[in-house]
Parts: structure tokens; C-alpha cells; sequence
């Protein structure tokens, strides 16, 4: 391992995929047509909620707001890892490399908390539909909204902030994005030990609490559901919900195995296998998830259309 360096030091060495170079044409145009996809389809999605009053309502507010995360999260990640691929260059200077660190984790605390909020939505929907439009009225949702993104941007810079000011062991980080994980473990300070420790039950807090809260508002929502005497009307109520349960496990199966594995198993390319999934994939299949499984949407597409 080099020597500790201080911040004068020009920046970092992104691997990648260098390690692969068989697989450097095949996951150049996977990231390319990924990006491409997700771009058009979230930017499509909520151009349509936009223009459609029928999808004026708090549900499709929240997804728009998704969309737009999800364009912030594959544009901050895929660009340059693309650009790396294509050209070689693995070179990040300290200061790209902890805007996109500081980027990453405050979309990624984002697109956690709207999908709390997305779930708390679809409960109010089906256990209080006569005062649904009272509870989730525009005001209440714009709020929700917002106070997320300060949420996330306050612990994002918090984080980034504390790591920045680290000294570094190493300037190799064997990821293609500046990951928080990846760039902890070149931190060679006394206080390295216990900013790890610090980190995992902080992210336990705001991974896991969103999930928990997710949780419970589908144990709520399924107590209700399972009141209906009607088979057809507890589907239909289901299958409202379908499209968010999907993109909650989607999501969170990835993140808990990247963040909350014993270190014992860690493995740089498990690492970017799944760290793929999370940055690339999920942006761009959300979109199609919603639209495909959404009748409103599919309705509003013909609507446009015709």
C-alpha cells in the first residue's frame, strides 16, 4: 500500500472494469443503451405526467419526482464510468471524485426516502380513501418532498465533509464510481475504525428505517386489503401497489447485500456485479416497471398518442 497522502494530491485512480478488458466492449454498450434507455424513459415519464391533468395526483407526483431522481442517479454514475470504458482514462481528480461521492449518496438517500413516502401514499389510499386527498394534498406533498432532499443533502455532505478531510492510504479505488464503501477503506487516519462504525449504524438508520417503515405500511395496507369480501377488489387493490413493491425489492435486496455483508465476504467484483444493478439497472427498468403495470399511464400514452 503507498504511503499516506494529504489532500494535495491530485486525485484517485478509478480500476473499473480494467481488470475485464474481454468484457470492455460488451459493458461499454450495455452502459450505453442502459443510459439511453433510463434518460428517455424517466424524462418520457415525467414529461407525461406533466402534460396528462388525469395523472395530476399525489401518487403520480411522487413517481415524477422518482423520475427525475432517477435521471439525476444514472447521469451522476454512467457518464463516467462510459468514458472510462471508451477511453481508458481511470483518472478522477480529488474534487470530481467527491462531487460525485457527495451526489451519489444524496440521490441515493432520495430515491429511499420517496419510496417511504410512495408506500405511506399508497396506505393512505386504500385504508383512508375518503380522506386521502385530505391527508395527501398537494401542500403535504411538496413538503414531504422537500424536507427529504434536505434530509439527504445534509447527511451527504455531513459524509462528505468528514471523509474528505481523511488522510489516504491509497489513491486505487477499485470501483468505477467514487462508492462510499470503497473510499472508507483508503482512509488510513486513527479514526478510520470508528468513522466505519459510525457509518454502518448511521446507514442503518437510513437504509433500514425506510425499509421498516415500508414494511409496517404494507402489513397495514394488507390487514386492510384482507377485509374485502371481494376477491376481484382485494387483486385490484394489489395490484396497485404492485409496481412499488417491485422497485422496493429491487432496490433494497442490492443495497443491503453491497452495505450490510460481513466484511468477510467482501470481493471487489461481487462489489461492482452489484453496485450495476443499483446505479444502472434500476433507473432504467423503474419507468418501464410503471409503465407496463399502470393502467393510468398506459391509458395516458394512448391518450398522447392518438
Amino acid at each position: 500500500m503507498e504511503p499516506p497522502m494529504n489532500k494535495s494530491f491530485a486525485g484517485f485512480v478509478l480500476l473499473g472494469f480494467s481488470d475485464m478488458p474481454q468484457l470492455l466492449l460488451p459493458l461499454s454498450s450495455f452502459f450505453l443503451v442502459s443510459y439511453t434507455l433510463s434518460i428517455a424513459g424517466n424524462i418520457f415519464l415525467s414529461l407525461l405526467i406533466m402534460s396528462q391533468r388525469q395523472l395530476h395526483t399525489p401518487m403520480y407526483f411522487l413517481m415524477g419526482n422518482l423520475a427525475f431522481v432517477d435521471v439525476c442517479f444514472s447521469s451522476i454514475i454512467i457518464p463516467r464510468a462510459l468514458y472510462g470504458l471508451l477511453s481508458g482514462d481511470t483518472f478522477i481528480s480529488i474534487h470530481g471524485c467527491f462531487i460525485q461521492f457527495f451526489l451519489f449518496l444524496a440521490v441515493a438517500n432520495m430515491d429511499s426516502f420517496l419510496l417511504a413516502i410512495m408506500a405511506f401514499d399508497r396506505y393512505c389510499a386504500i385504508c383512508f380513501p375518503l380522506r386521502y386527498l385530505i391527508i395527501m394534498n398537494r401542500r403535504t406533498c411538496i413538503y414531504l418532498v422537500a424536507f427529504s432532499w434536505i434530509t439527504a443533502c445534509l447527511r451527504s455532505t455531513f459524509y462528505t465533509v468528514l471523509i474528505s478531510s481523511q488522510m489516504f492510504c491509497s489513491w486505487v479505488i477499485q470501483h468505477f464510481f467514487c462508492d462510499v464503501p470503497v473510499i472508507m477503506m483508503l482512509s488510513c487516519t486513527d479514526i478510520s475504525a470508528s468513522l466505519h462504525n459510525a457509518d454502518f449504524i448511521e446507514s442503518s438508520i437510513f437504509i433500514f428505517g425506510p425499509v421498516l417503515f415500508i414494511l409496517i405500511t404494507y402489513i397495514l395496507i394488507i390487514r386492510a386489503v384482507s377485509a374485502l369480501q371481494s376477491s376481484q377488489g382485494r387483486w385490484r387493490t394489489f395490484s396497485t401497489c404492485s409496481s412499488h413493491l417491485t422497485m422496493v425489492i429491487l432496490l433494497y435486496s442490492s443495497v443491503i447485500f453491497m452495505y450490510f455483508r460481513p466484511s468477510s465476504i467482501y470481493s471487489p467484483s461481487y462489489d461492482r456485479v452489484i453496485s450495476v444493478v443499483f446505479t444502472v439497472i434500476n433507473p432504467t427498468l423503474n419507468p418501464f416497471i410503471y409503465s407496463l403495470r399502470n393502467k393510468d399511464v398506459k391509458n395516458s400514452v394512448r391518450k398522447m398518442l392518438k
